[in-house]
C-alpha cells in the first residue's frame, strides 16, 4: 500500500495534527492507499504557498509554462499504466475505461492547453468620438491569482486536470484537492509535478474531508476562483462562502444533470440503443451527464426497451482490472444503498420495474457494491427518479407522441447539463435542439466531450464552461486600458 504526504510549496508534508486516511477499492473492500488528511491549518499553508509564487509564474513566458506543463503530459505517459489502475482500484470503474478515458483526457489536459497558452492575446477596440484619434484602448486577458481545484470522485483525475491545465495555462497558481474516496491519482499528480521541476507553490496538493478541506479551500481569502465539480447542494454551499468572503470570489462550477434522450421512430434503432446502454451504465451511471431520462416515442416503445433489456444484460461485471469486465461496482456501499432505495421508492410512487434492480454478487463481486443495469418504465415528471439525480445505472422512460410533448418532458428538470436525439428528421430535430435548455446537445450520437469544445450546463447544472478556450477564459480576467496619447 502506497503511502501519500501533503503536497504544498514543493514539499511532502504530515498532516499538522499527523493524522491520516485509507482509501478503499470498493470493488473488493481492499485498502489501496494511506494518505496524510489536511487540516485548516495545512490548508492555509498551501493557499500561501500558492500566493507567494502567483507573481513569479503569472509573469514567466507563456512559452516556460507551456513546456512546464508539457514536461508534466510527458512524464503522466510513463506512468500512464499506474494511474490508470489506481483510478479503477479508487473509483471501482473497469480498468478499460481508466485506460481509454480517465488518463488520456487527464494528459490531453495539459498538451492542449499548454498550445492555447501561448495563444492568449488581447485586441484593440476603436475609440469613437472627437477623442477617436487621441485614445489607445485595448483589452488584455490576466490570471485571477490563486484558483482551488475541487474535483469529484467519479473522474477523479480527468475532471480535475480539465480545471487545473487552464487555470496553470491562465497564469494562475492552484491548491487541489481530491475527492477523499479517490485520492491517489491526484497525489500521484504531486510526484510527477515535482519530478518536472515546476516552480514552488504553483501546484498544491490536499487530501481529506470534503466538509473540512473544502471548506477551509473556499473561504480562504488568499482564493481568487474557485473550480468545483459535485453536487448541487455543494455548489450551493460554495456560492454562499464566494460571496461572504472580503473579495466576492470567481466561481466555476458544474453540478450535475439528468439528462434526457429523445428517440424517434425515424432513428437508427442501433446506433440509438448502442448510445443509450452506454449512456446510463458507463462508469456505472456515476456521470454528470448521463443519459438517465429515455424520453422514447410510443410506435418503437416496446421493441426499443425489449433490445435495450437484452444489451444491459450481456454487461460484465467482474474485477476492476480486467479489462473484459465492462461495468465496475458502485463508489461504496452506502452509495449502492441511496441507489437500491431510489429504486424502490420509484416503484412505490407508479414506476414499474422492467429489468434490473438489485445487487450483483456473484463470484469476484461478492464483496463489491455492484449493481445491475436497471430500466425503470411508466415514469411521469412528477416522480421523484424522474426529477433528481440518482447517480447509478438506472434509466427511467417516458413514453411520448409527438416531438413538442418530448421536448416539454425534456425541459421538465431542474437540471441542463446535456440532452441527446435520436431523429433523422434535421429539421425537426433543429427546432427541437434549439428549444432544448441544456448546455449541450449531441444528436445521433452518444454524449461525451472534447478538449476543445465547451462543456458546462444551464440551470442548476452549474456556470462556466471546462474545455477550449472557452474553459480557459474562465480563468482570465478581463481589463480595459485607455490610454491618452497625446500625454
Amino acid at each position: 500500500m502506497k503511502e501519500f504526504k501533503l503536497f504544498i510549496n514543493n514539499q511532502w508534508l504530515d498532516a499538522a495534527d499527523g493524522k491520516t486516511f485509507t482509501s478503499v477499492n470498493p470493488a473488493n473492500k481492499q485498502p489501496v492507499s494511506k494518505l496524510a488528511s489536511a487540516t485548516r491549518a495545512d490548508v492555509a499553508k498551501a493557499c500561501q504557498a500558492a500566493r507567494g509564487a502567483f507573481y513569479d509564474w503569472s509573469f514567466i513566458d507563456a512559452a516556460e509554462r507551456a513546456d512546464y506543463m508539457l514536461k508534466i503530459a510527458q512524464i503522466m505517459r510513463r506512468r500512464f499504466r499506474e494511474m490508470a489502475e489506481y483510478e479503477a482500484m479508487e473509483t471501482g470503474k473497469p480498468v478499460s475505461e481508466t485506460l481509454t478515458l480517465d488518463i488520456p483526457y487527464s494528459i490531453e489536459a495539459f498538451e492542449y492547453f499548454s498550445g492555447i497558452c501561448r495563444e492568449i492575446k488581447g485586441e484593440v477596440l476603436p475609440v469613437n468620438g472627437e477623442r477617436g484619434n487621441k485614445t489607445f484602448d485595448f483589452v488584455t486577458y490576466e490570471p485571477y491569482g490563486v484558483a482551488a481545484v475541487i474535483a469529484p470522485y467519479n473522474f477523479p483525475l480527468h475532471l480535475l486536470t480539465r480545471s487545473l491545465a487552464p487555470a496553470l495555462a491562465a497564469g494562475n497558481t492552484c491548491v487541489c484537492k481530491a475527492s477523499s474516496i479517490t485520492p491517489s491519482t491526484a497525489a500521484i499528480l504531486s510526484e510527477i509535478a515535482e519530478e518536472a521541476k515546476l516552480p514552488a507553490g504553483v501546484i498544491n496538493v490536499l487530501h481529506g474531508a470534503g466538509g473540512l478541506v473544502g471548506e477551509a479551500l473556499c473561504t480562504d481569502e488568499n482564493v481568487d476562483v474557485i473550480a468545483f465539480t459535485g453536487s448541487q447542494t455543494v455548489g450551493r454551499q460554495i456560492l454562499r462562502y464566494a460571496a461572504d468572503s472580503k473579495i466576492i470570489k470567481k466561481c466555476v462550477l458544474e453540478l450535475g444533470g439528468k439528462g434526457p434522450n429523445i428517440v424517434e421512430p425515424d432513428c437508427d434503432m442501433e446506433e440509438a440503443l448502442s448510445a443509450q446502454l452506454d449512456g446510463f451504465t458507463f462508469n456505472q451511471g456515476e456521470v454528470c451527464c448521463a443519459m438517465t431520462r429515455l424520453i422514447l416515442h410510443e410506435d418503437i416503445y416496446d421493441e426499443f426497451l425489449e433490445r435495450l433489456a437484452e444489451k444491459a444484460s450481456a454487461r460484465v461485471m467482474g474485477d476492476t482490472l480486467d479489462e473484459k469486465t465492462n461495468l465496475g461496482s458502485l463508489i461504496s456501499e452506502a452509495h449502492l444503498e441511496f441507489v437500491d432505495k431510489c429504486v424502490k421508492d420509484a416503484i412505490a410512487q407508479g414506476a414499474k420495474l422492467y429489468c434490473g434492480g438489485e445487487r450483483y454478487s456473484e463470484g469476484v463481486c461478492a464483496g463489491g457494491s455492484y449493481y445491475k443495469p436497471t430500466v425503470l418504465v411508466d415514469v411521469t415528471p412528477d416522480m421523484q427518479c424522474f426529477q433528481e439525480e440518482i447517480f447509478g445505472p438506472v434509466l427511467v422512460v417516458t413514453k411520448y407522441r409527438d416531438m413538442d410533448e418530448a421536448v416539454k418532458l425534456a425541459n421538465d428538470s431542474a437540471f441542463g447539463l446535456g440532452a441527446n436525439i435520436f431523429c433523422n428528421n434535421h429539421r425537426k430535430t433543429y427546432w427541437a435542439a434549439k428549444k432544448i435548455n441544456a448546455g449541450t446537445i449531441w444528436v445521433n450520437m452518444p454524449n461525451g466531450s472534447q478538449m476543445h469544445t465547451p462543456f458546462g450546463g444551464s440551470k442548476n447544472s452549474g456556470m462556466g464552461r471546462e474545455y477550449g478556450t472557452y474553459g480557459l477564459h474562465e480563468y482570465l480576467k478581463i481589463k480595459n486600458n485607455v490610454w491618452n496619447m497625446e500625454m
